[in-house]
């Protein structure tokens, strides 16, 4: 892989990098296994066919123009054909990368996502990416299983939807560099030189969500990388906004369905 100085900056989770240079690197499209260092990243590409890319270790950002998928070392995330995008790791990542043939794409969503990881996944997807020789037509087989077990696991619920309006754009930039802000939506519209009724309109229009569901988002998937981290859930919910614990419990396990205690958990488990 070679390094692409003209890779640009993704648009989400920038003040978690400790440097201001990041080295992005061309995608090689095969199954694989890539050893990531934090802020290192692929430059932005697109797959002839789909990509499965599961974090064994780390946390990999996933950024279209649609917005930013988060897959932490136990979610994975999908890539359909033609999505142009890039990749971001936060933490030392090791990725593990499989290619889907475009004839098997259509039992998987159309746009990119973020799965849960089962057992069965993780050990089908590990051996495939391990560089163990295979029986002729194993890995298609064991791949289609992949395929299989990912129709029947939930979609998570990770995007970050990013605006086009300037004004919307300068609103989410600012939360972006602080995401504790506890700046309200007026408040951060005067900043802006926008009003609050014009902002609310947008983030409806735009983003079909409200201005305290975004910036909620924006929080869980910041909070994700503390947590993947080693911090703690009191720390977290400090640094990344909440009033105390209790909210960003309630806050967090809306979103993923599980308390930010048992995810620390899962991923110990994944880590072993």
């Amino acid at each position: 892989m070679r390094l692409n100085a003209q890779a640009p900056r993704p648009v989400s989770l920038d003040v978690m990098l400790e440097t201001r240079h990041v080295p992005y690197l061309q995608p090689e499209a095969s199954e694989k296994l890539a050893l990531l260092a934090h802020g290192q990243g692929f430059a932005v590409h697109r797959h002839r066919e789909g990509q499965l890319m599961y974090p064994s270790a780390g946390v990999v950002a996933t950024t279209t123009e649609r917005g930013t998928w988060l897959a932490p070392a136990n979610r994975i995330a999908w890539t359909p054909p033609g999505f142009s995008h890039y990749h971001r790791a936060y933490g030392e990542t090791e990725l593990r990368l499989l290619e889907v043939p475009r004839r098997l794409c259509g039992a998987l969503p159309a746009q990119p996502t973020v799965f849960s990881v089962t057992p069965l996944l993780r050990e089908a997807l590990l051996s495939l990416t391990g560089g163990r020789p295979f029986r002729p037509g194993a890995a298609d087989r064991l791949r289609r299983v992949v395929i299989d077990e990912l129709t029947d696991v939930p979609e998570q619920p990770l995007l970050l939807p990013e605006p086009a309006d300037d004004r919307l754009r300068a609103v989410t930039g600012l939360l972006h560099a602080n995401p504790a802000d506890p700046a309200t939506l007026a408040e951060l519209g005067r900043t802006v030189g926008a009003s609050e009724r014009a902002l609310s309109r947008l983030f409806h229009d735009e983003l079909g969500m409200g201005f305290q569901q975004w910036r909620t988002l924006l929080r869980i998937q910041h909070s994700l990388i503390h947590l993947v981290n080693g911090r703690t859930v009191t720390s977290t919910a400090t640094e990344c906004g909440w009033a105390n614990p209790t909210s960003f419990i309630e806050a967090f396990t809306a979103v993923l369905g599980q308390t930010p205690g048992r995810y620390q958990g899962e991923l110990r488990l994944v880590g072993r």
